[in-house]
C-alpha cells in the first residue's frame, strides 16, 4: 500500500481544500466539489480538515486523502491533530494519510503516544508530521513518519521571519533525511513550486492560492490598489 501511494504522490501536485467557519465556502458538500475541481485539475491527492469532508471526499473520489482535525486545546499552541483521538478518528472516517503537527512545542500527549496509538489501531495508515524546523525534523525523525511536511514554517514563534514560502527548509530536509519531503506553507505562484521541486521535494501542497478564491481576489485586488495608488502619486509628483 505505502509503495503504490507513494508512486501516486510523487513529483505530485497535493491540493488542500478546507473552509472554516465564517467563511464564504464553509458548509456540507462543499469541499468535496473543491476536490473534484482540483482533482479534475490535476491534483494526485486532497488534503482536508474533519471527519465529514474526510468521509465525503474519499467517498467520491478515487486520489489519496490526508487527513487533520484543526483542534485548539486551552494552554497548547499545537493544534493540527493534536492528539491520539483526532488521529484515530482521520483514519477511521477513511484517510489514507494523518497529518499531524510534529513540532517540537509543548502538547497535550506525547508524540511517541499518539504514533504508537495511530500504528497499532491502523498498520497500514501513513503518517505526515508537520513540522517548521530542522529541529523538529530531527525530533520526529527518531519516530520515523512517512513524510516530513514543511507546513508550518512560518506559523510557529521561532519561523515567523523564514522566507515564505520556505524552500531553503525544504532543500535541508531532502538532503539530510531519507524521508519523502512534501513543500507546503505559502506557495502562491508556479515559479514557487518547480523551485521546491529542484530543492528535493517529493510532492507540494497548496491550499490558498487555489481553494480559498476570497484570499486569491484580495491578492489580485491588492496588487491593483497598489499600482492605483503609486500611479497616482507619480501623477502628482509630476506636476
Amino acid at each position: 500500500m505505502k509503495t503504490e501511494l507513494l508512486e501516486k504522490l510523487k513529483s505530485g501536485l497535493i491540493v488542500s481544500c478546507q473552509a472554516f467557519e465564517g467563511e464564504p465556502l464553509y458548509g456540507d458538500g462543499i469541499m468535496v466539489r473543491m476536490a473534484n475541481a482540483a482533482v479534475i485539475g490535476g491534483a494526485k491527492a486532497i488534503r482536508t480538515n474533519g471527519v465529514k469532508d474526510i468521509k465525503q471526499i474519499k467517498e467520491a473520489l478515487d486520489v489519496p486523502v490526508i487527513g487533520i482535525i484543526k483542534k485548539h486545546i486551552e494552554g497548547y499552541s499545537v493544534y493540527i491533530t493534536p492528539t491520539s483521538k483526532e488521529a484515530l478518528e482521520v483514519l477511521e472516517a477513511g484517510a489514507d494519510i494523518v497529518a499531524l503537527d510534529c513540532t517540537k512545542r509543548p502538547r497535550p500527549e506525547p508524540l511517541k503516544d499518539i504514533f504508537e496509538n495511530i500504528r497499532s489501531n491502523y498498520p497500514n495508515a501513513l503518517i505526515m508530521a508537520d513540522i517548521a524546523t530542522v529541529e523538529d525534523a530531527e525530533f520526529v525523525s527518531q519516530l520515523s513518519p512517512d513524510f516530513l511536511a514543511t507546513t508550518l514554517s512560518g506559523y510557529t514563534k521561532e519561523t515567523r521571519n523564514r522566507p515564505k514560502p520556505d524552500i531553503e527548509l525544504v532543500k535541508i530536509l531532502a538532503e539530510r533525511f531519507s524521508i519523502p519531503v512534501i513543500a507546503e506553507g505559502n506557495y502562491w505562484e508556479p515559479s514557487q513550486v518547480l523551485e521546491a521541486m529542484k530543492a528535493g521535494a517529493f510532492a507540494v501542497t497548496i491550499g490558498s492560492a487555489i481553494t480559498r478564491p476570497h484570499l486569491v481576489t484580495a491578492r489580485f485586488n491588492k496588487f491593483i490598489q497598489n499600482w492605483t495608488k503609486n500611479k497616482g502619486l507619480s501623477e502628482v509628483q509630476r506636476k
